[in-house]
């Protein structure tokens, strides 16, 4: 049996920028919040490193905006960083109120606190020490403080492993009259889906970095959201840009462990095997260099010299300080064979950070009314071509507030809600071919990393599209014949997210931030501040 749920507000995704618009909104609205698994297995609770915002009366707006803008290399839209960064203080002071508990400093160098005694770190591409955390397990924080909010409101209900299968729209014609009235939603428990009706529809899904080999992210970053919007008629943006963070433990039992950023911060090196350091062949700033050239330098090396991995080493810094800010690295690699007072840890590269996505405004408003975007399922402007660190949760918190704003004003107008019809899956049978998908999931993500990785090439990127195609056409096959279940579900999100991220990255013709080709190996001035933007066909709804 099928249900029926209307709501005012419903939020596809439960992490920091669904929960923070979900209590925004709730005591005017009746929110409905739909997590795929647990509450807490997304990406807000996997982030290590912490919140970037101006706090130190030292440090500036103009200076965390310069910083931005610079990592974006050329692409950042400077209103949408204007915007952001002015927010940030207000930001983490809500955060707080809401009990958050950051990370205080007792003892060590009092030029990393600001007032409330809160310890700053530093971190790549930032030229302060604006990184506001809770020891090394920030997300964590953040996640468990606003769950414990969420859980206690009247006015949230709350639907985990429930999966978004696709966004239904009134049918209108003329695009100025179309708008999102819900969404069909798959209860992966009862293998049954329901019809979730809303005025007001958020994607809060994450990004889409499982679409690759190597990843730091959980198993559920498999850009749904995107899938959805680009499916329902939605422009996406910057698809080519995918971040690699370049610390991710190398280790078989722990594939997708990140070593934070700020290691580096408080004075981690990058080594060769043989012990050499070389991030000043490859850039002044050394360790703290951006991302985007430091995933680069460590890909560059190994490959040059032939080696599986690189290492971090922190072992000259003190035990005890070590032990104190990174306690959750620490316990895991001693649990694995490292001791991080005395080990160079071994690392490499992994896909971390999906830069582009569904494009909205200063208020998260997509191509479609009463659709919005938030996190890191939007393309807002901020990251332009290379995400900055910790940039991505402060991005949360503010959208998510401005879209509450907007959805609470739009609310006031007395528009009753769409019932949807109910998912009909009368000419679907139970599938006997589960191999077809897992074969399939397999082999996308391997060429992925092969062909759209770090360094790419038109033949590479040629190569991906034509599988991507021949991918395509079997997962539409086998979705029109059988019913739905999560893995197919995820498999067809992440063949669109790829053909996506492969077509922008044949129409940029040069080397920019995240995205560097062999056959176009410098940046062309005249696409600097020139986006990427795939406008989709409009599609049908479901079956």
């Amino acid at each position: 049996m099928s249900y029926s749920h209307e709501f005012d507000v419903l939020v596809i995704g439960s992490g920091a920028a669904g929960l923070n618009l979900a209590l925004h909104v709730a005591d005017n609205a009746n929110v409905a919040i739909l997590s795929k698994n647990k509450i807490s297995s997304g990406s807000t609770s996997w982030a290590q490193g912490g919140i970037a915002a101006v706090l130190d009366d030292r440090d500036t707006m103009e200076s965390h905006i310069d910083d931005t803008i610079k990592a974006g290399a050329g692409l950042c839209d400077y209103e949408a960083v204007k915007f952001v960064v002015s927010q940030g203080k207000e930001a983490i002071n809500w955060l707080i109120e809401n009990g958050a508990d950051f990370t205080k400093d007792h003892e060590h160098d009092k030029e990393t606190v600001v007032e409330g005694d809160y310890h700053l770190t530093k971190e790549g591409g930032h030229s302060f020490r604006r990184v506001i955390h809770s020891a090394d397990a920030t997300g964590k924080e953040v996640q468990i403080s606003l769950e414990d909010k969420v859980r206690k409101h009247p006015n949230i209900t709350l639907f985990e492993h429930h999966m978004a299968v696709d966004l239904v729209s009134n049918k209108a014609t003329s695009p100025e009259d179309r708008r999102c009235i819900g969404a069909y939603v798959l209860d992966t428990k009862r293998g049954k889906i329901d019809a979730f009706s809303a005025r007001a529809t958020v994607l809060a899904t994450g990004g889409a970095s499982r679409v690759y080999l190597y990843t730091s992210n959980p198993d559920g970053s498999t850009g749904d959201g995107i899938a959805m919007a680009w499916r329902f008629g939605c422009r996406v943006a910057n698809m080519e840009f995918n971040q690699f963070h370049p610390t991710c433990l190398y280790h078989p039992d722990a594939r997708t462990f990140l070593l934070t950023e700020a290691l580096r911060g408080e004075g981690a090196y990058l080594r060769l095997p043989n012990g050499d350091r070389f991030m000043d062949r490859f850039d002044p700033r050394g360790e703290l260099a951006s991302r985007d050239i430091v995933a680069h330098a460590i890909d560059h090396e190994m490959k040059r010299i032939g080696a599986d991995c690189l290492y971090l080493d922190i072992s000259h810094k003190d035990d005890d300080f070590i032990v104190e800010h990174f306690p959750t690295i620490y316990k895991r690699c001693l649990k694995l064979g490292y001791d991080l007072t005395k080990d160079p840890i071994p690392i490499v590269p992994a896909a971390h950070y999906t830069c582009g996505g569904v494009m909205t405004d200063l208020k998260a408003r997509t191509d479609v009314n009463n659709l919005y975007a938030i996190g890191e399922v939007a393309h807002t402007g901020l990251h332009g071509a290379n995400r900055m660190a910790s940039n991505s949760l402060l991005e949360c918190l503010v959208y998510a507030h401005s879209a509450s704003k907007d959805i609470l004003e739009n609310l006031k107008v007395d528009k009753p809600i769409v019932i949807l019809k109910p998912w009909d899956e009368s000419r679907v049978t139970d599938s006997d071919e589960e191999v077809v998908v897992s074969h399939n999931w397999n082999e996308l993500r391997h060429f992925m990393w092969d062909y759209v990785g770090i360094v790419r090439s038109t033949r590479r990127l040629q190569r991906a599209a034509r599988r991507i195609d021949m991918l395509a056409g079997e997962i539409r096959e086998y979705y029109s014949y059988f019913r739905i279940s999560p893995d197919l579900l995820e498999l067809r999100n992440l063949v669109t997210v790829a053909d996506t991220i492969v077509r922008s990255a044949l129409l940029r013709t040069e080397s920019r931030g995240l995205h560097h080709t062999l056959d176009f190996p410098d940046s062309d001035p005249e696409m600097e501040g020139r986006n990427t933007i795939l406008k989709p066909a409009r599609r049908p709804n479901s079956r």
